[in-house]
Parts: structure tokens; sequence; C-alpha cells
């Protein structure tokens, strides 16, 4: 049977699930042509010089932490870490957006619906279905999920979670809980998610991550990570790349001399780590052929570039331009890495653990080999600087701590993923190593220089093949870090911050020092809840 025939015999099922208009146009898992026919028709849409769709996302260039909500239910209510991070939402308010974005759906001619994915490993994927008015939305999570064959379309059936994008139409501010006309809400007691008042198509990738991070550890008691990961093409060894936006998990992950599992996204299970993802979400700003070549080829028909300024002319990208945003981004199926696994799953546990920091203070060494006590104070901790552009609001480098390093995606209390992290290096015996992509000889406010991407990867490749873990090592002060004293091809005036500080030990220290009080400062709201030897992992005044 043809997919169009497929999906001919459950449009009429979909439109009346759904309460569409009897005369609505509904491209049901539709091919990427026809998605570009359609996207073109939509507000500043065009095609790249490469063949890559450009779309842009409204007021809203990224993610909106404040408006991420979950329903307050029984089935979920105790298990969910409540804070900042998740807020509740009475399920009458969650009833009120859900009617809100079904009655948008409803007025539209043209609705998109794509059913796919979540987790490349057969016995823990979710189906997905999303339902959107925009080709731009639809085409995006076509890429980021998982594609189905032709025989797993046919017998779909129901979805095990749906999303409705609504991004066009603003939540009810006068809605119990509302504080903006923004709102991500999840359900898991109906399987859903509902989007209103913003256009960026990052929230559909990341609520579904959300939802992993839920239903992966207390269903399958699988861990689900904020990590890329990559696999060894000879010696098959894995190694997972832990780090938020801006820190260099798709870049440092796209390596041509290993095969790529994923950017982003992943679950560590009894079995070994599977993508969660169809796709990856690049960053970018200042991309270019010859520091990134296979996310720069990847941009090409079928991708979809997000804000983004181009010449109107030839249509080139100009990738260095952030007059939008910072955040620009692409995102394209895996397989347009030609290093990609496919299927995007390893039977191998991972041997290296990289912990990515992007410091903008520059007062952490390039590389440190870490204890496993280490790892877990860093990996509660999640010390980063947050990249301008990731998130809305956000225009300058700025300190954060990020629990997990994914705390945004948090469904679950931070020291539930961090205990299993710890039992499964251990089990392993991983290496484990705290990686800074951030700024060398001085903070980015005084003039320091961010660490050549060059010297990140020959890090990396002494990483891979063994020699930096049997390096000799010297304590770095206060954070009592293991720095290598010599890896091949990297400067050794820039493994030691201490030796590379433009202003001399005294002022260095002082930065030191006020980077280890923020690290002690963040680090009590876990200390009740972490072990002697994690606490005593941490920095020492």
């Amino acid at each position: 049977m043809s997919p169009s025939k497929i999906y001919d015999n459950t449009s009429h099922k979909l439109i009346s699930q759904l309460g569409l208009n009897q005369d609505v146009i509904l491209r049901h898992n539709a091919s990427v042509p026809i998605l570009y026919e359609d996207a073109l028709k939509e507000k500043k849409t065009a095609v790249s010089s490469s063949g890559a769709l450009i779309a842009y996302s409204g007021d809203k260039t990224g993610r909106s932490p404040k408006d991420k909500r979950i329903v307050d239910e029984e089935t979920s209510r105790d298990e969910i870490w409540w804070g900042p991070v998740n807020r509740k939402v009475s399920e009458q308010t969650w009833k009120i957006s859900k009617a809100r974005a079904s009655d948008y759906l409803r007025t539209r001619e043209k609705v998109f619906i794509v059913d796919a994915f979540a987790g490349w490993d057969p016995k823990y994927r979710l189906k997905i279905r999303v339902v959107c008015a925009r080709a731009y939305h639809a085409l995006f999570m076509r890429n980021m999920l998982i594609k189905p064959t032709e025989e797993e379309l046919e017998n779909f059936g129901e979805p095990d979670f749906t999303i409705y994008n609504a991004g066009e139409f603003p939540a009810n501010i006068y809605t119990e809980g509302m504080t903006s006309s923004t709102s991500v809400e999840i359900n898991f007691k109906e399987m859903e998610m509902v989007i209103l008042g913003t256009e960026y198509a990052g929230e559909m990738k990341k609520g579904i991550f959300t939802v992993m991070f839920y239903l992966m550890p207390v269903n399958h008691n699988i861990l689900t990570l904020h990590s890329s990961a990559n696999q060894g093409i000879e010696e098959e060894d894995v190694s997972l790349f832990f780090g938020l936006s801006g820190t260099g998990k798709t870049t440092l992950s796209a390596d041509p001399h290993r095969l790529l599992i994923g950017d982003d996204e992943h679950c560590w299970s009894n079995e070994g780590v599977f993508n969660i993802e169809g796709g990856c979400y690049a960053k970018c700003l200042n991309l270019s052929g010859e520091k990134e070549p296979e996310i720069f080829d990847a941009i090409k028909f079928g991708s979809v570039l997000e804000n983004i300024i181009y010449d109107s002319e030839t249509r080139i990208v100009d990738y260095n331009d952030a007059s939008i945003t910072e955040n620009t981004r692409c995102a394209y199926p895996i397989e347009y890495i030609p290093s990609a696994k496919i299927p995007c799953y390893a039977d191998k546990h991972p041997k290296n653990i990289i912990l990515l920091t992007c410091d903008a203070s520059g007062v952490l060494p390039p590389v440190s080999k870490l204890t496993n006590a280490q790892v877990m104070y860093h990996f509660i901790s999640g010390y980063t600087s947050k990249m301008a552009g990731t998130e809305d609001g956000i225009t300058e480098p700025e300190a954060t701590f990020s629990a997990c390093f994914g705390q945004p995606f948090l469904a679950l209390h931070p020291m539930k993923y961090a205990q299993m992290l710890s039992d499964k290096i251990s089990h392993h015996q991983a290496n484990a190593y705290l990686l800074n992509t951030g700024w060398t000889g001085s903070s980015v406010s005084k003039g320091g220089k961010r660490c050549p991407l060059k010297y990140t990867r020959a890090i990396l490749d002494s990483i891979h093949d063994g020699s930096l873990a049997k390096a000799e090592y010297e304590t770095f002060p206060v954070f009592g870090l293991q720095i290598p004293k010599n890896v091949k091809n990297v400067p050794k005036e820039i493994l030691n911050p201490a030796r590379n500080w433009v202003d001399g030990e005294a002022k260095f220290m002082k930065e030191v020092n006020q980077l280890a009080f923020k690290f002690s400062e963040n680090f009590v709201k876990y200390s009740s809840e972490s072990t002697k030897e994690v606490i005593a992992a941490g920095p020492k005044f």
C-alpha cells in the first residue's frame, strides 16, 4: 500500500478525532517537497542558496523556561520535581489551554500532522504525534523525530504522546497560574502537550525531552541524559558529552573519525546507549565549512534554518550576522551527517564521560581528569556560562548552574539522575573528564579568548586514544582538579590557566575563589541528599 493511501484512509478519522473543520486541508505525514511548497506560503520564509528552508519563529527566538508548566494530577504528582523548573498548573487551566489550542487549530484552512518516534531502541521508543498549523514546524519535527518506515506508518495506530502546537495564538493571561501570553504545558495523565504564544520550534523538541526525562526512569529505570554521543569506528568505544546549549555538544560529537550516535538527547539503558532523536539541532552562529564541515554540509534541501540573515538576491546565508538572535539554528536529519551511526544505537556502554562547560570567567582548565566523586559534584552542579540567545532575554554570556547539565528539562529531582549516573560509571568503570570550551587567559569581559576549537579537538583525540588517561597530572588549586602537564598538539601554556592569565597570579586566584564560592553556594541545596564523598569533591577555600 502506498503512503498516500495510508494517509487517505486515516484522514477522516483524524479530522473527527481532532474536531477539525471537514473542509480542512490535512497534511498527514507530508513529504519534504510538499512541506516546502506550503512553508513558502508562510510569512518570511525562503529557500537558501544551499537548498535549506529558511523560517522565522517570530518574537520568541529561544525557549521560554519560565512558561513551562506541568499539570498537577494524581498519576505523576508525587514524582515531579516541583519548583521553578516545573511549575504547577491545575487540570482546569489545562482544559482551558487545550480548548484554546484546539479552537485555534479548528480555524485553520490547513493543518499538519507528523507521526514519528522518540527513541531508537524499539523496546523503549514512544509513538509521537505532532499537530500544528505551520509547515515549518512540521518539517522541523519531521527532522528531529525518528521517521517510521512505510510499514511502521501503516501500523502506527494511536500515539503514545501528542503535541498540539498552536504557538501563533496566545495563552489566556487571565487564567489561573498564567503569568504571560506564552505557555508550554505537559499533561502526563493525558500524555499530551499544548503550546501557546510561542512559535519557537525548539519548544516541541525540548518538550519531548522532558517527557523522556520522566517516563524512562519511572517506567523503565533507564537514565535520560542531556548529552551527545559518538562511537569509535575501530575500537567501538562510546563517549558521552554532557553540556548545555552553546558548550559544544553538537560540534564536538560530529567527528569525522568517529560515528555519531546523536548530538543532544540520549538514554543509557542496561543494554547500551540510544539516541532519542532522529535529527540534529545545531547552532549556526559563526558557522563555516572550514571549522565545522559536517554541520555546514548538512544544511541543504530538507534542512530548516531558523532566524538567520541572508542576501535577498543570492539567498546566501550570513552565518556571522546575529542581528535577529545569536541563537541561529539548523535542524537536519541525522543521516545528513556522513559519519552518523544508523540506527542511532550502541550496544556498548560508555568508556569516556565528558562534562562540557563554557566558562566565561576563564578560570577552569581546558581539561581536567575527574574522580567519580568529582563527576557527581560537577554533574549535580552543571556549571556553565549560558550563551546568548539560547533562552528568551539572554543577550550576553551569563554564569549559571544547571543541575545534570539539563535542569530546564528535568522532570524528577536531580539527585535521581545523579545517583543513576554514579552507579553506571562505577559499574562500567568509565573514565571522566571536565572540558572547558570557554575562555582562556582572562574572562570574556576582560578580553580573554575562547579556547580554539582545534585544541579542544586535540584534547578529545587524546581522550579517545587513551593517552590522556595515562598522562602526568598536577593539581589545580582550590578545585582540586587534575590537570595534564602535556597533551599532544596542545600548547602547554594553555593547559594550566594560572600560567596563561594576563593579570598575574594574585588576580587569577581572586577569580578562582570567586568562582569556587559560586559553586559552594549553589551546592548547598543539594548537600542534604549528597554523600560526604561528593560534598568533599567540591572546592576547598
